[in-house]
């Protein structure tokens, strides 16, 4: 007797019309027979689509980390630094800009390999290779370090609630608040959204770059012209530039943010897209603050004068007004400098906390709740509120603003240090650099040290 399971299906009149009122093919006749040519076609296409359907997604899903830091690393200090650069010497230092975003993407392209490969942040890579007594040093700069950033950022925080008439003994502890709650009540994917939601804001500084009618000319010129090396500030100015593109907090966040987020070796290509599409973004910011400054303050004869005097957002903003307008210059400014201080200070943050917890092995993750993770979530809101105690204390931290920067420019050295020797030691074979990749590499690392030492050097007066 037949299996009944076996049967061939028959055609009755209502699969067909049903698949005609669809238009699709009609059902085949029986299972044993092959489908034609057409019905081939089409179930090819359709796998296809799902094929690539399921590639965006998977895509989509692994990028962030990337943008998350990149965003973050236009932060208030290098908006001050790419607005005295544009106010000082013009369009000089525009090639210097476009040319840091394959340096930028050189060096972070080497946390999303130990990420992946390895599946630890960097400070517990460090402790692994090199012992417990440089991990700890590494950590130790890195809290000083981001201690400082996130002064800078809720100062900057401040300067944008001064522009309404907001006192900072409102706005800092608001602001303190409201970044802890978004660590504290979300997931890693539910912060990293709201991180990047924050980050957009930036591109209001593209509006007043647009606004400031820049000369295409002059922005032309400064690409034939190696600028003027020899005259006095401008090689400090320079060095503060790479000083302000490549942070050390950078490399401790995003490779902790690729463990967390689970990345797998298939999702290298994402992650490299990822961090290029950010670099190219952050620069971008810089580029526009640089350009608003220069068509504004550097063409009208006002250069060397307000150089000295944009230390702050609301130095940055009173500035430009006069150009600008007053609406739209403080509103580009006010809400570019909230969402970069905002998108930094949680990086900053993030970084300190993933540091400290590698260090001492203790659990973390943003997919933990606050009382699985502890020392964690601890750190985390602890340098918040010690951040918030120095910007109300100290009000305009100038002095602490250069210690911050001579303390950037001397930790740099040590991180990208690191970053090449791990690079070497702790990646497998088939994620080492290649020859011409390694050499590209080592070389930006020589040159981004080299100006971080004379950054480091001018600011202590040598």
């Amino acid at each position: 007797m037949r299996d009944q399971h076996v049967l061939p299906r028959t055609i009755n009149r209502e699969d067909s019309g049903s698949h005609r009122l669809l238009g699709l093919p009609a059902p085949f006749p029986a299972v044993a027979s092959p489908p034609g040519p057409t019905v081939a076609r089409a179930l090819d296409v359709s796998r296809a689509h799902r094929r690539r359907a399921l590639g965006l997604a998977m895509f989509l899903a692994a990028v962030g980390p990337g943008l998350m830091v990149m965003l973050a690393d236009t932060d208030a200090g290098s908006v001050v630094t790419a607005a005295q650069s544009g106010a000082r010497w013009g369009y000089s230092l525009l090639p210097l800009e476009v040319g840091l975003v394959p340096v930028l993407y050189l060096v972070m392209e080497l946390t999303v390999r130990l990420g992946i490969a390895t599946g630890k942040g960097h400070a517990e890579l460090v402790k692994d290779c090199f012992g417990q007594k440089w991990a700890t040093l590494s950590v130790a700069l890195l809290l000083l370090s981001t201690t400082g950033a996130l002064v800078t950022e809720l100062a900057g925080l401040a300067g944008v609630g001064l522009m309404e008439g907001i006192p900072p003994r409102v706005t800092v502890p608001a602001a303190a608040i409201f970044l802890a709650l978004v660590v504290l009540s979300g997931s890693y994917r539910r912060v990293e959204r709201i991180g990047l939601c924050l980050g957009l804001f930036e591109l209001a500084f593209l509006f007043a770059a647009l606004r400031a009618h820049p000369s295409v000319h002059a922005a032309a010129a400064s690409f034939l012209s190696l600028g003027p090396l020899g005259k006095a500030g401008y090689l400090p100015l320079m060095a503060a530039n790479v000083g302000a593109v490549i942070m050390p907090w950078m490399v401790f966040y995003q490779q902790a943010a690729v463990v967390d987020k689970g990345l797998r070796r298939e999702n290298l290509r994402a992650g490299r897209v990822d961090t290029a599409v950010g670099a190219v973004i952050t620069q971008v910011v810089m580029i526009a603050v640089l350009v608003a400054t220069a068509a504004t303050l550097h063409s009208h004869h006002h250069g060397v004068k307000a150089g000295g005097t944009l230390t702050s957002v609301q130095a940055i903003s009173a500035a430009l007004v006069p150009y600008l307008g007053t609406a739209a210059g403080k509103l580009a400014f006010g809400l570019g400098m909230a969402g970069a201080a905002l998108v930094a200070a949680i990086v900053v943050s993030l970084a300190a906390a993933w540091g400290f917890a590698e260090l001492t092995g203790a659990r973390r993750s943003l997919n933990c709740r606050a009382t699985q993770a502890p020392l964690f979530y601890g750190v985390y809101v602890a340098s918040l509120a010690v951040a918030a105690g120095i910007t109300l204390v100290c009000g305009s931290p100038v002095r602490l603003s250069v210690a911050i920067e001579v303390g950037n420019a001397l930790l740099v050295p040590v991180v990208l240090g690191f970053l090449l020797a791990l690079a070497h030691k702790a990646l497998p074979a088939p994620y080492r650099l290649h020859k011409v990749q390694s050499t590209l590499t080592v070389a930006v690392v020589v040159a981004v040290l080299a100006l971080n030492l004379e950054l480091g050097a001018h600011l202590v007066g040598l």
